[in-house]
């Protein structure tokens, strides 16, 4: 399942994201309306968790300006506004659940996993990867090549998983450092080269064809027939 959670406070972000891909689902980050606006309208979720009071955008008209374009991803609603009418006024707005802060994960997680399979995202969640002889196993946690484990590192795997997600494409460094590292900044180092670097020789070093690229100005995609 892959989940976008549009919540403006970073530790609280940071939890949720740690907790569901603990409990083996993909979990991508905004911090404010406008930026979770442009990423639910463009990416395929099969659930938006959506915080009310966000700057640039509040959470009911983001969930609005969606209904209104036709875009019909289940949303719940996570808010510390929890009274009836703070309840209703999430539903009309074109919510599909609403649950009030303090939460239980556990609670949460059965929320979501219930909206996915209203949609009927559940079923088409994918949890092996493979691009040519590369397969990666997210449940099991787990890297082949031509049928050998690869080792790799947690943040090698998120790193590879990543790039995977989005096999053919060219991902930009923006792209991995907040979604592999949780940056929302730019740390002004090598941090991705180095990691790109020791990921490459891991999946690429011996192998006839090489997967992983460097698209010079752009940033690196992961595509099978390569030489």
């Amino acid at each position: 399942m892959r989940i976008l959670i549009i919540e403006d406070d970073p530790q609280a972000s940071a939890y949720l994201v740690k907790a569901f891909r603990e409990a083996g689902h993909v979990a991508d980050t905004a911090t404010d309306g406008l930026a979770g606006y442009a990423r639910a309208e463009g990416g395929a979720y099969d659930v938006l968790i959506v915080d009310r009071m966000l700057p640039k955008l509040d959470g009911l008209s983001l969930i609005g300006g969606l209904r209104a374009q036709k875009i019909d991803t289940p949303v719940l609603i996570l808010s510390a506004l929890g009274q009836v009418d703070d309840r209703v006024k999430g539903l009309r707005a074109g919510g599909d659940d609403y649950l009030a802060k303090p939460y239980a994960f556990a609670e949460l997680l059965a929320r979501v996993e219930i909206l996915a399979r209203r949609r009927g995202g559940a079923a088409a969640e994918e949890t092996v990867y493979r691009v040519a002889d590369l397969e990666l196993d997210r449940l099991k946690h787990k890297v082949f090549r031509a049928g050998k484990e690869i080792v790799l590192q947690p943040r090698e795997f998120r790193l590879l998983e990543y790039l995977m997600r989005h096999a053919g494409q060219v991902v930009t460094r923006t792209m991995l450092l907040e979604n592999v590292w949780d940056y929302h900044f730019d740390p002004q180092t090598n941090v991705i080269d180095v990691h790109i670097s020791r990921l490459r020789g891991k999946i690429d070093k011996g192998q006839e064809k090489q997967l992983l690229q460097t698209v010079r100005g752009a940033g690196y995609t992961l595509r099978e027939g390569l030489v």
